[in-house]
C-alpha cells in the first residue's frame, strides 16, 4: 500500500507506481452487511468498513467518509437519514433568515456528528499506517446551498453582498473541518469537496469560491499535509480555476476529458485524480471496469496522477 505514492501525486510530483484511492463511501457499509444510517452513527462500524474496504481493494488511500452534511448537520440542519445513501438536507436556515438572525455558529470537533467522525478516525488511522487517509470535507459554495437552498444560485448574480456573506461563513467552517481532519484525526489528505462549484461560471468562481475557500487551504498548511479540491458535473469551463485554486491538487468525476485534465494539472503543477466511470463502468457495467482503468492509466501518467472512481 502506498500511502507516500498518494501524498507525492496530490502534490503533482512523479510517483514509480499510479497511487489508487476507492472512493468508497457508504459502500464500506455494504461491505460489512450494514446500512448506511447504522454505520453513519457508530464509529466502530465506521472503521470497521473503512478497512475492510482498504484491504479489499489493496487501497493506497481510503476516504473516512465521504458524506458532504456533515458540517449542515453539526449545525442543526434538518435532514433525512437513508439505509443505502448518506443523509440529505431537508431544510435550509438561510432560506428566510440573514446569517445574524439564524444564529448558525462554526461547529467545533465536540459538535453534531464531529465526535463520532473523529473517534472513528483515530480507529483507522491506527489499523491503517500504510494506506493515505482522506478526510472528506464541504466545500463553501455546496453548504452553501444547504444553508441557503437553490437560491444561492441566484444571489451570486443578483444578490452579491449576501451571497458573499454566506458562503464566506461557509469557508469558515470549512476551515474548522479542515483542521479537525487534520489536527484531531490526522488524515494524511484533506479533500475540499465542492461538487456545485461546476454550476457557476469560472469569474464567478473566483469572486466567490477561490477566497472562500483559503482558509481551509491555510488550515492544511498549517497542519503540514496536503490538500485537494474535489468538483463534479461538467467542470470543464472552470478547470484553470479549479487547477489555481490553492490546493495541492484536485480531482474530478467521469464527465471530463482526462487527456485534457493531465495538461490543465501539469501546466498549473499540481496534481489530479479520476477518472475510473463510476456510472457507466462500476454501476452500469455498460464499459468494462478492466479496459476503463487501462484507458484511465494510460491517459493519466505517472506524474500527479491519483487513479480513483470520477
Amino acid at each position: 500500500m502506498g500511502k507516500q505514492d498518494v501524498i507525492d501525486a496530490v502534490k503533482g510530483l512523479a510517483t514509480q507506481k499510479v497511487p489508487w484511492v476507492p472512493y468508497s463511501g457508504v459502500h464500506s457499509a455494504f461491505l460489512i452487511g450494514e446500512p448506511a444510517d447504522k454505520f453513519l452513527k457508530d464509529p466502530d462500524l465506521i472503521a470497521k468498513g473503512v478497512i475492510f474496504a482498504a484491504e479489499r481493494y489493496k487501497a493506497d488511500g481510503i476516504p473516512l467518509l465521504f458524506d458532504l452534511t456533515v458540517e449542515a448537520i453539526s449545525m442543526g440542519c434538518d435532514h433525512k437519514w437513508w439505509p443505502d445513501n448518506p443523509p440529505s438536507i431537508t431544510g435550509h436556515p438561510l432560506d428566510k433568515k440573514t446569517l445574524a438572525e439564524s444564529g448558525l455558529k462554526v461547529p467545533g470537533p465536540k459538535d453534531g456528528r464531529w465526535p463520532i467522525i473523529i473517534e472513528a478516525g483515530k480507529k483507522v488511522k491506527a489499523a491503517l499506517p500504510d494506506v493515505a487517509l482522506y478526510g472528506i470535507l464541504c466545500g463553501p459554495l455546496t453548504l452553501a446551498s444547504h444553508l441557503r437552498g437553490v437560491r444561492i444560485f441566484t444571489d451570486v448574480y443578483k444578490n452579491k453582498v449576501l451571497a458573499k456573506e454566506i458562503i464566506d461563513f461557509c469557508g469558515e467552517v470549512a476551515a474548522e473541518a479542515a483542521r479537525i481532519y487534520a489536527e484531531e484525526i490526522g488524515c494524511d489528505v484533506i479533500a475540499i469537496t465542492d461538487p456545485v462549484a461546476s454550476q457557476i461560471k469560472p469569474e464567478t468562481f473566483l469572486e466567490f469560491v477561490t477566497p472562500a475557500t483559503q482558509p481551509a487551504v491555510r488550515a492544511v498548511k498549517k497542519a503540514g499535509k496536503v490538500s485537494s479540491f474535489f468538483i463534479c458535473g461538467d467542470a470543464t469551463k472552470v478547470l484553470h480555476e479549479v487547477a489555481t485554486v490553492g490546493t495541492d491538487g484536485f480531482a474530478i468525476d467521469e464527465q471530463l476529458n482526462l487527456t485534457y485534465v493531465r495538461d490543465v494539472a501539469l501546466m498549473h503543477g499540481v496534481g489530479f485524480g479520476g477518472n475510473l466511470k463510476l456510472t457507466l463502468a462500476l454501476s452500469l457495467g455498460l464499459l468494462s471496469p478492466r479496459e476503463d482503468a487501462i484507458v484511465s492509466l494510460a491517459a493519466g501518467g505517472s506524474t500527479g496522477f491519483v487513479f480513483a472512481p470520477g
